[in-house]
Parts: C-alpha cells; structure tokens; sequence
C-alpha cells in the first residue's frame, strides 16, 4: 500500500490542468466519494493494527497535497481582477436580488421633493401617549377617534395607544421650542379599520409642518402645488375643498384627478374622477400653546397625505391590500424602479 501511495504522490505532482474541467475532473477522480482516496482509507481497514498509524499518517499527508495541488491550479483559472489581493472598490457592484418595495420607493421620493424646499424628515415612537396623539392636537375628550372603533390601545389603560397619525411627532418637535419648524414625519400608523381594497389597519403617512413668523394659507398653497406638479407631473389637476380638523383652522382637503381612470371613474376615485391625496390647513393657535408657541408671534400649516395612496396613483394599483401580502409577482415589478 505504501508503494501505491508513493505512486499517486508521483502522479499528482506532476500533474498540469489545462482548464477549469480537467481540474474539476482531477478533484473528481481523487476526491469524490468513488475516487482514489476513498478506496485507500477503505483499504485501510485491512491494515495491520501495528502499522495503522504510519498508514494513516501518509494517507491524511496524501489528501492535503491533493488539497495543496487543487488550490495551486485554481490560482492559473483567476481572473485578473480575481487574483488581486487589493480589493478594487471603482469595480461595479455585482447584480442584487430583490428590490425595493413600492412604498420605500414613493416615501423616499415624496421626501426628496420636500428636502428640496427647505425641510427635514423627524421621526418618533410608534407606541405613543395620549397627550401627543389627542390632547396636545386639540382632540376633545369625547372625540370619535379616541373610541376603540378608531385607535388601538396597547394596554387597558387609555394613556398608552398606537399612534393614529403622525402629527404626535409634530407635538415632539414643537415642545423643543426650536424656532422656526419645517419638517416632515413620515412613519407606519395604526387605525381599526376593516381591511378592503380602499383602506387598511396598518398604513403609511408622511406629516408636514412648518412655523415661522407670517406663515400664510398661500404659503401652504404654494408648497402643495410644487409638490404635486413636480411628483405627478406638469398640468395635473388640483383643487381644495373647505374641510374639518381638530388641528387646524383653516382646514381643506386636496384632491388631484385621477390618473387611474383618466377622470373617467373607477373604484379609487369613486366614479368622481378626483383622488384626495391629503388634508392640510393652518396650525390651531390652541396647539401652538399646547407646546409653547406663542400663537400672536408665530403662525404655521400642516398637511398629511397616505403613502399608499399615493403609490397606487403613481403605479396604478386598483387594490391596496396587495402592498402587504409580499408577492413575489408584485414585488418583482419595482425591481428597476
């Protein structure tokens, strides 16, 4: 058996691959489960107890100079820029799998648009108190959206709920008495709603806020039609219609024509051929001095719009349940968006 060792030792030295098959095969013949070393630690076995352990020593020898020959050869098959030692970071990055999903997509753009005209994105805890949901947003204590029917409270306690909206960021922001303000709050918030192709009990908002000294309804205006011009595009319709908001006064909703049906009608628009894509209005002065704000220096408008709604007007999507159920079919579609 020695003799037969020494032989194969030989032959593997001397060996040469001319390509990666010849040394694929190579690994084969010697390494599989059917090559030349499983029959020699098969034929161990018959080995004399007195030299097992000499025997053992050259056959564990022999499969690490097979190994040793293995990695040399491969070394001849690299690629230049595989070879490298030093990693080459101009290279482009190899092809990812997956994507993002659509409504990362539409949040990162909505927030694009609105960095671009001065604010900044805040954000804040999902777990919220009632003072910064309600109270401190000039939510009477008999308010509708307090009832189970609307919010979700974490314990039995009233105090501790997940937050409906994300103005309960706004609140944190204002009480750090930092002046002025302009940011928007984008976040997942949390309704009990029945789930239909219109509506969910988990969602997406992205919050605006702005207070400074002077801050008019045309500043607000103005700040909405750039963004809608600029996200939907140059010629979209727009108009506003006088609304209630326990957080601000005046209070209007904005509607957009929908780009589904072409103002045609259809389930999203409900056969009006208008979308409402947020509500907006003028700070309450009673929320300002919730947080401090003195309301005769300082004046300031918030808007809130659905990132989902948003997204199935931008893509189309007739059914908003299908952001949440993790088709690969729908998912696949935003791979390049």
């Amino acid at each position: 058996m020695i003799d037969k060792i020494e032989k194969i030792l030989a032959d593997i030295k001397t060996f040469q691959a001319e390509n990666k098959e010849a040394l694929e095969q190579f690994r084969i013949d010697y390494l599989s489960k059917k090559g030349v070393m499983t029959g020699l630690f098969s034929d161990f076995k018959q080995v004399p107890p007195e030299l097992r352990k000499e025997m053992g020593m050259l056959l564990n020898d022999l499969k690490n100079t097979i190994q040793e020959v293995i990695e040399e050869q491969q070394k001849k098959f690299l690629t230049t820029t595989e070879s490298k030692k030093d990693l080459d970071l101009s290279l482009p990055v190899h092809a990812m799998n997956g994507s993002r999903h659509p409504l990362s997509i539409v949040r990162n753009e909505i927030n694009d648009i609105f960095k671009r005209l001065g604010f900044v994105v805040a954000e804040g805890p999902e777990i919220e108190d009632d003072f910064h949901v309600f109270s401190a947003l000039n939510f009477p204590p008999d308010h509708p959206a307090r009832d189970m029917q609307d919010t979700f409270f974490v314990t039995k306690s009233p105090d501790v709920v997940l937050r409906t909206h994300t103005s309960s960021v706004q609140v944190r922001v204002m009480e750090q008495g930092k002046l002025p303000i302009r940011i928007i709050a984008p976040g997942r918030v949390f309704r009990n709603e029945a789930i239909s192709a219109r509506a969910h009990c988990i969602f997406h908002q992205i919050e605006g806020l702005y207070i400074d000294k002077n801050v008019s309804f045309a500043d607000l205006k103005q700040t909405l039609y750039h963004f809608v011009q600029e996200y939907f595009g140059e010629g979209t319709k727009v108009r506003f219609r006088p609304s209630y908001f326990p957080f601000t006064e005046t209070s209007a909703e904005m509607d957009i024509s929908c780009n589904i049906c072409g103002g045609e009608g259809c389930n999203i628009c409900k056969h009006t051929g208008w979308v409402e894509i947020l509500g907006c209005g003028i700070c309450d002065p009673n929320i300002l001095k919730a947080c401090n704000i003195d309301p005769e220096e300082y004046t300031g408008f918030a808007f809130g719009m659905g990132i989902e709604r948003i997204a199935m007007l931008k893509y189309q999507i007739n059914d908003l349940r299908m952001f949440f159920e993790n088709d690969l079919r729908f998912l696949k579609q935003f791979e390049n968006a």
